[in-house]
């Protein structure tokens, strides 16, 4: 196999050593959206033939004896294992060169990725190079949700200006616990939470447990 190693980061070695289905196999994916790709599938005979016998081997168990049976399997199983390695490499060069056909090396980031994620026209991938017409779009969308927030906000800012920040509010009902969220009772219990000290209508103090402002008669 050669010094160079492709697709060094973005693929997975399928190859089975041993069994009725051993067999060279790689996937490879895009650095962009992922996708993969595999490569054929290339038999890897000794350890197929390795796999037959072995199983052979198995069913004449009660004839040949437990020893025996053991010393045949892996004297099988060690011949495939001398050369798996090399025919494994040889398989990867071979996957290598046909993957290659299927991404495009981006010169900008060094990145593998599918056809479906390269600027032909740029020569570069759309992470490096991205779609002009898609980016259009996208700062359209942008723009449009930027200005809805901003108008969603400038009119909570017109609520929160009739919003009384001074007076104290429980989060918490001390009664059940329950979370208030700065409501008058309790939605749980109905325990009446922190009123204001000064009544809203003419700011004169209330007594603690008010319901009704005593100088003006404005329900609390």
């Amino acid at each position: 196999m050669g010094t160079e190693i492709y697709f060094s980061n973005n693929y997975r070695d399928l190859c089975i050593e041993h069994g009725t289905g051993a067999g060279f196999q790689f996937e490879f994916n895009c650095s962009r959206c992922w996708d993969t790709w595999r490569s054929p599938f290339e038999p890897f005979r000794a350890g197929q033939v390795a796999g037959w016998l072995s199983r052979g081997v198995n069913a004449a168990w009660s004839l040949i004896g437990g020893s025996a049976t053991q010393g045949v399997t892996n004297a099988a199983d060690g011949l495939a294992g001398a050369s798996f390695g090399g025919q494994r490499d040889a398989a990867f060069t071979r996957a290598i060169e046909n993957a290659q056909g299927h991404f495009n090396r981006c010169p900008r980031c060094t990145g593998y990725v599918c056809a479906r994620c390269w600027n032909a026209g740029q020569g570069l991938c759309l992470n490096c190079s991205p779609d002009t017409a898609a980016e259009a779009q996208a700062a359209q969308q942008r723009g449009l949700n930027d200005m809805v927030t901003q108008r969603a906000y400038d009119v909570g800012q017109q609520q929160g200006a009739g919003y009384d920040v001074t007076s104290p509010r429980q989060l918490v009902c001390p009664n059940c616990r329950t979370e208030t969220r700065g409501g008058a009772f309790c939605h749980g219990c109905g325990h009446r939470l922190a009123q204001t000290t000064n009544c809203a209508s003419c700011h004169a103090a209330l007594p603690d447990d008010a319901a009704f402002c005593p100088s003006c008669g404005t329900r609390h």
